[in-house]
């Protein structure tokens, strides 16, 4: 299904979403749900009043190459933590991936620039650890239960990132066996004579329903002085990718939320973490039924500010109108993020290499194009808001279009995950334009048109507005923040058909698929190319 415009009540539910795969379901599904919808029909006449009375002639010569985007992907992943996997924003792994990516546009022939930026950033700093304890016999004669003294004691160790995970802007904690600290279970966090009666105790908490975000769950434990915070998974993608188990899932948490609850400081104390279903009961029938004891040490710090990367490659053209691409290049810290947000990452730099060899045989462009990724995406698109804050009055005055590349990907099993993509943008010019490549596209590649549902979206409203774009990836600064909110910035974005693997540890290779990044990379790149060489259009 194409041309798809949501209704109010979904897109609130969008745009204050933490878990992106809402909106990949959403898409996914959109043919069940169609009594939400309001298709949207693009007439002739409508064609021509934006295209022009002439066909428009694409020439659409980029070609994509899956295999070197693959190797993109391959090199990206190869600069991930030794332990964790992960480039989370602020570390010597998002480093390096940004000099790789910096070096990436130098050796294409584009003036690189790699942009630095201090923004507020949790970091984990060391191998975090998760036990309980149920207390042996030799508890009841002097011997401290759970100490090493304490014969026929039975220890469970969580397996990190596997059994459980840090939560964004977690404080630390460390909670031994020998401060026999209470678990509250709090149910759904609908009860609040529950939250209260967990002040200076670890909440245990049963996410997916009354409290959805992060950042509320977070709020009411600063209101109620709780010492920590545990968020089980029950509801969400279970048995879908490790047996029936519900894996623990990393969510982001809003820092301005969690600094005004707190009174203008970030809880240093308080870690928040993720357990997956099964971990989580187990900790039930041992803590919160039984009489057993946790072990809770978190070496994480959340009241700092942290240096993260933005690189850009520049190919200079005769005017100073400007056509920007991006994706994120950081990822959760616990997972190796091949389809989050590596499959886009890989996408700006075939598109960019594309673009070299175009320029190469064909000459300058018209228009500068510009190629960049972002760090601290998953924390609070710290790194595109910075850019644009940055950058503010050029792009106001100059910037013809933002094209975002976020999870542009289709998981393997496309019988059984979906296999759509969604190509979306606020303007009807460039959705006009946007849709003719498809077609284009679908002419050109009969197989991938076959294989592929390549859905189209106008969500030209106002910011917060059911018709407006989502603010969910890095595109938003773009639309939103220029000149104060006065200059409403074009963009256009990809998204895929959805990853249960998203922001778990299994976001890997093992169900990785280049050849889906074609679609994004081929519409939106020949549509670049369009632009950068007519600088009427």
């Amino acid at each position: 299904m194409s041309d798809d415009v949501i209704s109010a009540e979904i897109v609130e539910e969008w745009s204050e979403a933490n878990n992106r795969r809402s909106v990949l379901n959403f898409f996914q599904n959109s043919t069940v749900i169609a009594g939400v919808l309001v298709t949207l029909f693009v007439t002739s006449s409508f064609m021509y009043f934006y295209l022009g009375e002439e066909p428009v002639d694409y020439g659409t010569s980029l070609t994509y190459d899956q295999d070197r985007t693959r190797g993109y992907v391959e090199d990206l992943l190869e600069l991930g933590h030794p332990d964790w996997y992960g480039r989370m924003s602020g570390t010597a792994e998002e480093q390096a991936t940004a000099e790789y990516i910096n070096n990436v546009f130098e050796e294409l022939g584009y003036q690189s620039t790699l942009h630095t930026y201090e923004v507020p950033m949790h970091s984990v700093n060391s191998e975090p650890s998760l036990r309980v304890c149920t207390p042996g016999a030799a508890g009841g004669f002097g011997v401290a239960p759970c100490s090493p003294a304490d014969v026929g004691q039975q220890i469970t160790t969580f397996n990190h990132r596997m059994d459980y995970v840090i939560q964004g802007f977690s404080g630390e904690s460390s909670i031994n066996f020998g401060d026999d600290i209470e678990v509250v279970y709090l149910g759904d966090g609908s009860d609040d004579s529950l939250w209260a009666s967990a002040a200076g105790k670890i909440g245990y908490f049963v996410g997916g329903t009354t409290v959805a975000s992060n950042t509320e769950i977070m709020v009411r434990a600063i209101e109620n002085d709780l010492e920590s915070i545990i968020r089980v998974n029950k509801n969400y993608n279970c048995g879908k990718i490790e047996g029936n188990d519900c894996v623990p899932i990393f969510k982001g948490t809003s820092h301005s939320a969690i600094l005004q609850a707190n009174g203008g400081s970030m809880p240093s104390g308080m870690a928040f973490i993720a357990m997956s279903k099964d971990a989580g009961e187990i900790l039930e029938s041992v803590i919160i039924n039984g009489s057993g004891r946790l072990e809770m040490i978190m070496d994480v710090t959340n009241d700092q500010e942290l240096t993260i990367r933005v690189p850009c490659g520049t190919y200079y053209g005769e005017s100073s109108e400007i056509l920007i691409v991006g994706g994120h290049h950081d990822t959760v810290y616990h997972a190796p993020g091949a389809v989050d947000d590596t499959s886009g990452t890989a996408t700006v730099l075939e598109i960019a290499t594309m673009f070299s060899e175009y320029i190469e045989k064909n000459g300058e462009p018209k228009r500068t194009i510009r190629f960049c990724t972002w760090g601290g995406e998953e924390e609070g698109l710290w790194g595109s808001t910075a850019y644009v804050a940055e950058m503010n009055q050029d792009l106001a005055e100059n910037l013809r279009l933002y094209v975002n590349l976020d999870m542009n990907h289709v998981d393997i099993d496309l019988e059984n995950r979906g296999n759509s993509v969604t190509l979306f943008t606020n303007h009807p010019e460039d959705y006009a334009h946007i849709k003719e490549l498809a077609e284009e596209y679908k002419k050109d590649n009969p197989e991938m048109a076959e294989k592929y549902v390549i859905n189209l979206g106008l969500y030209d409203g106002a910011k917060g507005e059911p018709n407006g774009m989502p603010c969910n990836s890095d595109h938003c600064p773009f639309v939103y923040d220029l000149d104060g909110g006065n200059v409403i910035g074009r963009a256009a974005v990809c998204y895929g058909s959805g990853s249960y693997e998203y922001h778990t540890y299994l976001d890997d290779m093992s169900r990785f698929n280049e050849e889906s990044l074609g679609i994004s990379a081929t519409i939106y790149g020949n549509y670049m190319k369009f632009l950068a060489y007519n600088p009427d259009a």
